[in-house]
């Protein structure tokens, strides 16, 4: 059977001869927004014509796809499945038809990179100046967030996640940084004590999380004692508390580091062997311009590189 009679005798190819295509960029937009006015905005349609998108979708699916619910528009589960799916697949259809050619000097896509505020700590302002300097015309979209869901890609359109190597993930993860758990105590603290006499001695500050940092569980190993004093939800917060009230903490070093001079910080090395901490780039699966991935990978292994953070063997 030749190449044509196999794709005249497929069944989804032949229901797929009776759809009007047009309609799939419309209802992306549709579904991304969850407005009819901010859609038809969006894809340069007039809001009857959404509108009429709309119904006929409705129709070819067999399913409302947006609700009023209230003041809110909400995708139902049929609408809300078909989001990463109608996204990756125009997408690529976009990158068959006319191959992206990203060129920084004049590309002015937004580039949205997420990462906990303690990595942004350390890296923010040199990554906005990299990308200020290489993309004039782009803008930079730092996000903040401490947990981890397919929402970041898909609802949050993250490109790329900075992620500990201690955080799950199901997608592909490459190394960026190195890190490690340091002690961390406020000016007051006393010159001559050890980081295990700060440890012992001194009230600790936490962060607030269902599972504690593995660090307590080498202390507990080792029956060393300590007290709990002061739990905290952000991680950039800790060394404030700590230089403020005369605690302790166990933090990674290289926020600690960006801390020390203005907080007056005092760090000591974690006074056990510890496995070092690891910093990952997990890219959105569904982001399909290679050029521009690999501009950007470039972008962030050069600021780490320049803050020093790569080891020899990964630079």
């Amino acid at each position: 059977m030749s190449e044509h009679e196999t794709s005249a005798t497929d069944p989804e190819l032949a229901r797929l001869a009776s759809v009007n295509l047009n309609l799939l960029v419309p209802l992306l937009a549709l579904l991304e927004e969850r407005s009819v006015t901010r859609a038809a905005s969006r894809v340069g349609l007039s809001q009857p014509a959404m509108s009429h998108a709309l119904r006929r979708m409705r129709r070819l699916l067999g399913d409302e796809l947006l609700v009023r619910r209230g003041n809110d528009t909400t995708l139902t589960p049929r609408g809300a499945e078909l989001v990463v799916p109608l996204r990756q697949a125009l997408h690529r259809t976009a990158h068959l038809v006319d191959p992206p050619s990203f060129d920084p000097a004049v590309d002015h896509r937004v580039i949205t990179v997420t990462m906990t505020t303690s990595k942004a700590l350390v890296l923010g302002s040199t990554l906005a100046r990299l990308v200020a300097r290489r993309a004039p015309n782009a803008t930079l979209r730092l996000r903040t967030a401490t947990a981890v869901s397919e929402d970041t890609f898909t609802d949050e359109g993250s490109d790329v996640l900075l992620l500990s190597d201690t955080t799950a993930s199901p997608h592909p993860r490459e190394h960026l940084y190195d890190d490690r758990w340091v002690v961390i105590a406020g000016p007051d603290a006393p010159a001559e004590a050890s980081a295990t006499d700060l440890l012992t001695t001194l009230p600790h500050v936490v962060f607030d999380a269902a599972q504690r940092i593995f660090p307590y569980d080498v202390l507990d190993e080792h029956h060393l004692p300590y007290t709990v004093r002061d739990r905290v939800s952000d991680y950039l917060l800790i060394p404030h508390v700590v230089a403020g009230s005369g605690g302790v903490a166990l933090h990674r070093l290289r926020a600690a580091s960006a801390l020390r001079d203005s907080l007056g910080l005092r760090i000591e090395e974690f006074p056990f062997p510890v496995r070092p901490l690891g910093i990952d780039m997990i890219w959105n699966p569904w982001l399909v311009d290679e050029s521009f991935r690999s501009w950007l990978r470039g972008i962030l292994v050069e600021t780490a590189g320049s803050l020093g953070l790569r080891s020899p063997e990964t630079a």
